[in-house]
């Protein structure tokens, strides 16, 4: 492709990301043209209704995604419209198998057919740009497929949610619960009408997806992701994490270890020393462990108009100066799987809350169904009594196997004294 010559662009979808994205190549079309050595153009554009308020006039409109990825002239399609299959995965194979280029912010595309895509890539001569589908404007993927080439990635974790951290965030400066929090943050446009995608971990899972792909070098396993979600945590919870010296953030954590592969989502106790207990708002941020480079943290706003569009950007500047990378940092014939860390392998330090009838002889009978586990106790808090009355008992267990807590915990949950479910949250060993 002579240097000489504008990257021609095609771009599906005008929604929040879509327009931050016509914006910015708008605006910043001279600085994009002296850091490339050529114009970045929009020459074809795609929605299911003609834009107000884009600077889109003069170029070619179709309502029809399918027919612009099939019949329209372009170097680069931008799928910006969402969705694991449907319109999308449909115009990212058709410009595929036309060799041409695409760039997408579609985590639930990139986590369910990522592989076979990368494949489509490869066979066409073709490149695949997705730094905007994790973290926002974090540059987390080029990181991890650049950046930190040279070292053998043993971990990635990260705040990677940002309506779930919106949440904790204000359930932890206003004293609120969850449900109340939840109900303010659709209202202003921080959570969906359905907010389950992002509270229920499935949106974070995506991401981690991606992640691990990228940092172990191994297809993209979204089945193998375990995830849960926030609708557990309560007020109480934050309260006692904050004396504990800790914040409840919900993590997903990816860890290459001598049993296998980790992936999981879930709330956790993050010490106060550590980076991530700070990340408030909206934002992200995102670990690495190298074996040459040690830790890195990135932290940034992870979703938005302009962070969005800023990621997408850099995805076109690489193909505009014509720097390639394997999708997921190696050909696809390189990427290799990896087992799951079996349910016994996994080992966690833990904080437990429990609802007891303060009565007599409750303690011994918790404490006898942890011992029989070999689960360790390191402290206790419970404070004043209240005869015949609930009262909050907590304690933190040291790092201990999760299948014989979970026993432990069953256990005790069967007590005549217990007057709800236990609550069990991990605390993060860093």
């Amino acid at each position: 492709m002579n240097a000489a010559k504008p990257l021609k662009i095609a771009l599906a979808g005008l929604g929040t990301v879509g327009g931050g994205t016509v914006q910015l190549l708008a605006e910043q079309a001279g600085l994009l043209a002296e850091r490339t050595g050529r114009r970045l153009q929009l020459v074809a554009v795609a929605a299911l209704a003609r834009p107000q308020g884009l600077p889109v006039d003069g170029i070619p409109f179709f309502t029809d995604a399918r027919q612009m990825a099939k019949d329209a002239d372009y170097d680069v399609l931008v799928e910006l419209i969402g969705g694991a299959g449907g319109i999308a995965l449909d115009i990212v194979k058709a410009a595929l198998e036309r060799g041409k280029s695409v760039v997408t912010a579609n985590k639930a595309m990139i986590a369910h057919h990522g592989v076979a895509l990368a494949q489509l890539a490869e066979k066409s001569g073709a490149a695949i740009g997705f730094e905007a589908s994790v973290g926002g404007g974090i540059p987390i993927i080029k990181s991890l497929r650049e950046g930190l080439a040279g070292n053998r990635v043993g971990k990635v974790m990260g705040i990677l949610n940002g309506t779930c951290n919106y949440i904790l965030t204000t359930m932890l400066e206003q004293g609120r619960d969850f449900d109340d929090v939840l109900a303010e943050a659709q209202k202003l446009g921080y959570a969906e009408a359905d907010p389950s995608f992002d509270i229920d971990g499935i949106d974070t899972a995506h991401k981690l997806a991606i992640l691990a792909a990228l940092a172990f070098s191994m297809p993209v396993d979204i089945k193998a992701v375990k995830a849960e979600g926030i609708r557990h945590v309560s007020a109480l919870d934050i309260r006692y994490a904050e004396e504990l010296g800790y914040r409840i953030k919900l993590l997903g954590v990816a860890s290459l270890t001598d049993a296998g592969v980790e992936t999981r989502v879930y709330p956790a106790m993050v010490p106060m020393s550590f980076p991530l207990a700070h990340v408030g708002g909206v934002f992200n941020a995102i670990v690495t462990e190298g074996d040459f480079v040690g830790r890195t943290v990135l932290e940034g706003r992870g979703a938005g108009a302009r962070p969005t569009a800023s990621a997408v950007v850099a995805d076109l500047v690489d193909l505009a100066m014509v720097r390639r990378t394997p999708t997921f940092g190696v050909p696809v014939r390189a990427l290799t799987a990896k087992p799951a860390a079996p349910a016994d392998a996994l080992h966690s330090a833990f904080y437990i809350r429990l609802m007891v009838k303060d009565e007599p002889g409750v303690f011994a009978d918790i404490a006898a169904a942890l011992r029989d586990e070999k689960v360790s106790m390191e402290q206790v808090i419970q404070r004043g009594r209240a005869p015949n009355q609930t009262v909050p008992v907590v304690m933190t267990v040291h790092d201990t196997g999760e299948a014989a807590l979970l026993r432990a915990v069953e256990r005790i949950a069967a007590l005549p004294s217990i007057a709800e479910p236990p609550r069990l949250i991990r605390i993060e060993a860093l």
